[in-house]
């Protein structure tokens, strides 16, 4: 029981330090930082990835719309690839923004 007490999750699953307990780049941001800074890097990959899927997505249907008499289905993607390119503007914007006033903070880490 003590051997699994002592196990280190971090060095165990990603081969490295726990982001949670170390901080990032080795600097110890304390408990709440930690967990702001795990939990941004981790929204702003999904939100490229979720961005990915929505191009994608409309790229595939602007193709299955090309040459069919239904202008509706074109429209649809147009309106995808734009909410994406919307989105894509909204998340750029809140990656700098967040680097911004982690500067301003004194925290030059915050985001990889």
């Amino acid at each position: 029981m003590n051997k699994l007490a002592a196990t280190n999750i971090g060095e165990s699953l990603f081969g490295g330090p726990n982001p949670l307990n170390e901080g990032v780049g080795g600097k110890a941001l304390g408990g709440i930082g930690s967990f702001v800074t795990v939990f941004l890097n981790v929204a702003f990959i999904g939100a490229g990835l979720i961005l990915l899927f929505f191009f994608i997505l409309g790229g595939i249907g602007m193709i299955s719309s090309a040459g069919q008499d239904n202008p509706q289905k074109a429209e649809q993607a147009k309106k995808t690839i734009t909410s994406a390119v919307i989105g894509f503007v909204i998340v750029f914007a809140s990656y700098w923004i967040v680097k911004l006033i982690g500067q301003l903070l004194g925290v030059s880490d915050l985001i990889f």
